[in-house]
């Protein structure tokens, strides 16, 4: 009995967290120790409170294996339709970007305070890699407007663990991940023209293989954030609920996510994650974010 009444706390902290279903648990948790349920009994109403929440999410939800994480998805047609659902990239108050007198906006709900009349900040994350002023130190385009150009050179730490990558859309909303010298090549020919463009690395999944210089018996444990273009048709952003090394990470991009290709996006205190749905709201200082923004009327 202990045993299972640990088991549904435990799936319930990262399984069950939308408000529509306090009711539901709370008498299914009086029901387990009222009724003395068998352990197989406890259990199975367990899976069917944690099917029930991943069904009914609509954006973000907790997963458990193959390590804990949680999930922010958006389907690439709801972007594309030009309905009430846009991607989008944040750095400085009302995009005035080039201002610099102007500071970053920071944190997430400075980014909220700074949405139009209308408008709802379904998920957030931390975007591309900054300095110490929060400036980006990768490609950064925002509302077509270039904020720092396509960073090739090499050097020291994550985001130099080349090949590295960016993640862009055009005015359309077609989003995609691209390797930065396949980036620097589209960009050179006109064959890209981003709307949105955020630079960092490494790439974790490039044409479906896992990037060639991670270790699946590294001991760099750490907590990660994500994103990778999927075969379901969804764009799927990633914190990691615990610390995984990054083969770990790229893995679940490329097999359970099904992601042909994926971004790592930063790591440790940097990695952010704003998603009410699952009751997350950190509250770090960031650089630019990258966030779904829900509006009465269409806004790119």
């Amino acid at each position: 009995m202990i045993s299972s009444s640990s088991s549904f706390i435990q799936k319930f902290s990262y399984s069950t967290t939308q408000k529509h279903y306090w009711v539901a648990v709370l008498l299914s948790f009086i029901t387990i120790f009222t009724t003395g349920c068998q352990d197989s009994q406890s259990e199975q109403l367990i899976e069917q409170l944690t099917t029930d929440n991943e069904t009914t999410a609509k954006f973000c939800s907790r997963q458990t294996s193959p390590f804990k994480y949680s999930l922010c998805q958006v389907e690439q047609t709801h972007i594309l339709s030009g309905d009430a659902l846009s991607l989008r990239l944040f750095w400085k108050p009302d995009d005035d970007n080039k201002n610099q007198t102007l500071s970053p906006l920071y944190k997430f709900e400075s980014l909220i305070a700074n949405l139009p009349q209308k408008s709802t900040l379904e998920f957030a994350a931390n975007a591309g890699m900054y300095n110490s002023e929060f400036a980006p130190i990768g490609y950064t385009v925002i509302k077509g407007e270039e904020i720092r150009s396509l960073n090739l050179k090499e050097g020291g730490g994550n985001f130099h663990l080349l090949p590295n990558g960016v993640l862009w859309w055009d005015k359309n909303g077609k989003v995609n991940i691209t390797e930065s010298q396949q980036m620097n090549d589209l960009l050179k020919t006109d064959k890209a023209t981003p709307w949105y463009a955020t630079q960092s690395g490494p790439m974790l999944v490039i044409d479906g293989n896992i990037h060639p210089k991670f270790n699946p018996d590294s001991t760099s444990l750490k907590f990660r954030n994500g994103v990778g273009v999927c075969a379901d048709g969804q764009i799927k952003f990633v914190n990691s609920d615990e610390p995984v090394n990054f083969y770990q990470f790229a893995a679940l991009f490329k097999g359970d996510l099904s992601c042909h290709n994926a971004l790592f996006l930063d790591g440790g205190v940097a990695s952010a994650l704003y998603a009410p749905e699952i009751g997350q709201k950190d509250e770090k200082n960031m650089g630019v974010m990258v966030g779904v923004v829900e509006t009465a009327e269409a806004q790119k």
